[in-house]
């Protein structure tokens, strides 16, 4: 089971920061998610949310595995 975790807002949204979760793909992960909780799908979704798999930032799907650590991250503002 790939390890989930929530950063900022997004964990404030779903009530939970880090959880265990099957999922063969990225994709499968992120509909998975959004059919257990449609407010975390929809901040999932949201503009400027990233996500790191394994520390390192991705764009697109990809495959996950019982070690991979799958991150997601809020917008970042800065000053």
């Amino acid at each position: 089971m790939a390890r989930v975790l929530l950063f900022g807002r997004l964990s404030d949204v779903a009530g939970w920061r880090d959880r265990q979760v099957d999922s063969p793909s990225l994709s499968a992960l992120r509909s998975r998610l959004t059919a257990e909780d449609a407010g975390l799908g929809l901040a999932l979704a949201g503009p400027g949310v990233q996500i790191a798999l394994d520390q390192v930032i991705i764009r697109g799907d990809a495959p996950l595995n019982a070690r991979t650590e799958v991150a997601f991250l809020p917008p970042m503002s800065g000053g």
